[in-house]
C-alpha cells in the first residue's frame, strides 16, 4: 500500500513539512534523530518508513517501537490500526495479564509495540524472536530515561542483533544520548521551535491564590472555565486524588488519572474524558505525553512543575496543530515562581462573581465485550441503534479495547438504554452493560 493510501485512511491531505524531511532523511540515513513539538506528527514521521521497509514475506517480527508509556502504546497502535497496514501488530505493557501478549506473540507480529519492563520480560522469557527486527523507533527516548528505565531499555536494544535502521524521537533536545542506543554517527532533523509557542496561539496567565489553600482558587478558575475541556497537573499521586475528591464535593464532575491506578480505572477515566462525559482531568505528569485528546482548551498548573521541560510537555497537551489554548499556574503568595514560567506569563485575576459549570450533557457506558469477543465499533453502534434505540446524534465516542468497550450516551438517554437493552445480546453473546464508574 502507498503512502495517499494511508493518508487518506488517517483523512490527512498532505504531510507536514517536518513529516516529509524526516521520511526523506531516513531514506538517506540509517540513525535519525528526530526532535519535534509535542502534536507536531512525530507518529507518522516514523510509521511511514517503518512501513515501508516491512518485507511482506517475511514470516517473524521485523519491527520494533520502544515508547516510555502505555498510553503512548495504544496511541500509536490505533494510528496502525485507522491505516489498515495488513501487517499484525501486537502491544505489550504492563498493567494487564503477561499471559494474553504471550498468546498473541506464538504468531509473531510484523511490528511489536511496547513500554521497556514489558518487552525486557518477553525478551528474557523468550517469547520474541528478535532475528530479523530490522527497524527500531525510539519513541520519546528522553522520557524513558527519565522514568528510570535505562537498564531495561539497554538490556533491550543490545538484544537485538540485525537492526539496520534507527529512528529516535522527542519533544526536548537531549545533549546526551548513551552509546547503547547506537546512535552516535545519527543524522539529526531538529524542528523543534526556537521560541516557544506563539504568544497567540498559547497564553500563559500565573493565578495568585488569596486562600490559604489553592483548592478555592482552582475551583474558582474551573467556573471561569464553564464547560471546556481542562487538564490540571498536580506533582503526586495523593494530590491528584485529594484535589479530585474536592471538586467532587464541590459539584464539579471530573475524573483523575494516575500511574498508580489500575489499567481498566485508567482506560475509564480517559474514556470519560475524550468523550465528554467529563470535562476535566486531574492527573500527573503522566498524561503530559502521549494522551492525545482533540482541542484541550486550558492547561492548570496546580503544582509548579518540576523544570522547564516539564512545564512544556504539560503546555504540549493545547494548542496542538491549528487550534489555540490557555496555560494557568496557580501559585501562593509565598510561592517562587521560576524564570522559565515568568519570562513568557501575563497576571491573571478571576472575575468576581462566578457560577458553577453545567454538567456534563454524556454519559459513558461500559461493555464487558471487545476486540477479542469479535466485537467493533459497528457493532456498539450498531447494537445501541437497534437495541438501545438511540438515535445517531445520541450516541458519542465509541471506543473499543481488547476486553471491553465505552460509548457515550447522551445522560437524558442512559437510564432508557439500560433498560431497553438489559436482556439482548451482541454477537450473539450476553454481556454486562452498565454506566462506567
Amino acid at each position: 500500500m502507498n503512502e495517499k493510501h494511508f493518508l487518506d485512511r488517517l483523512n490527512i491531505k498532505a504531510l507536514n513539512d517536518m513529516q516529509q524531511h524526516a521520511i526523506k532523511s531516513m531514506d538517506e540515513t540509517d540513525n535519525l534523530i528526530l526532535l519535534s513539538a509535542t502534536g507536531s506528527g512525530k507518529t507518522l514521521a516514523f510509521l511511514l518508513p517503518l512501513l515501508a521497509s516491512l518485507q511482506p514475506d517475511e514470516k517473524l517480527c521485523q519491527a520494533m517501537i520502544l515508547v516510555p508509556s502505555r498510553e503512548l502504546a495504544l496511541q500509536i497502535d490505533g494510528v496502525l490500526r485507522q491505516m489498515q497496514t495488513g501487517h499484525k501488530v501486537t502491544v505489550c505493557y504492563g498493567g494487564h495479564k503477561r499471559e494474553i501478549e504471550e498468546n498473541n506473540l506464538v504468531q509473531p507480529p510484523a511490528i511489536i509495540i511496547g513500554t521497556a519492563g514489558r518487552m525486557a520480560d518477553h525478551i528474557r522469557r523468550n517469547n520474541v524472536d528478535l532475528s530479523k527486527i530490522r527497524f527500531l523507533v525510539l519513541d520519546e527516548f528522553d522520557k524513558s530515561l527519565e522514568l528510570g528505565f535505562q537498564e531495561e531499555m539497554e538490556f533491550i536494544i543490545t538484544s537485538l542483533p540485525a537492526v539496520q535502521k534507527r529512528m529516535l524521537t522527542s519533544a526536548t533536545f537531549t545533549e546526551q544520548i548513551p552509546a547503547y542506543a547506537g546512535m552516535e554517527n545519527a543524522r539529526t532533523v531538529n524542528f523543534l521551535p526556537e521560541t516557544k509557542i506563539a504568544a497567540d496561539k498559547m497564553r500563559i496567565h500565573t493565578v495568585l491564590s488569596v486562600h490559604r489553600d489553592k483548592l478555592e482558587t482552582l475551583l474558582e478558575l474551573l467556573c471561569y472555565f464553564g464547560n471546556t475541556s481542562t487538564i490540571v497537573f498536580c506533582n503526586h499521586r495523593d494530590a491528584v486524588e485529594r484535589v479530585s475528591k474536592y471538586l467532587d464535593e464541590q459539584g464539579i464532575v471530573n475524573v483523575f488519572y494516575h500511574g498508580g491506578m489500575e489499567q481498566v480505572d485508567r482506560e475509564v477515566a480517559l474514556c470519560k474524558f475524550k468523550n465528554s462525559s467529563s470535562d476535566i482531568l486531574v492527573t500527573t505528569d503522566l498524561a503530559s505525553r502521549g494522551l492525545d485528546v482533540a482541542d484541550i482548551r486550558n492547561i492548570v498548573h496546580y503544582h509548579v512543575p518540576a523544570d522547564g521541560a516539564a512545564f512544556n510537555h504539560r503546555n504540549g497537551r493545547t494548542a496542538r496543530m491549528h487550534n489555540t489554548g490557555n496555560v494557568y499556574v496557580i501559585h501562593s503568595d509565598d510561592e517562587m515562581l521560576p524564570q522559565y514560567i515568568l519570562q513568557e506569563a501575563v497576571s491573571f485575576e478571576l472575575p468576581e462573581k462566578l457560577n458553577l459549570p453545567e454538567k456534563p450533557k454524556w454519559s459513558t457506558l461500559f461493555i464487558a465485550a471487545g476486540k477479542k469477543d469479535k466485537v467493533n465499533k459497528i457493532d456498539v453502534v450498531g447494537f445501541l441503534s437497534q437495541k438501545g434505540h438511540l438515535k445517531k446524534d445520541e450516541i458519542g465516542l465509541v471506543e473499543v479495547k481488547d476486553f471491553t468497550a465505552f460509548a457515550a450516551i447522551r445522560k437524558s438517554k442512559i437510564e432508557q438504554v439500560l433498560r431497553d437493552v438489559q436482556d439482548e445480546k451482541i454477537k450473539n453473546k450476553k454481556v454486562k452493560i452498565a454506566i462506567a464508574k
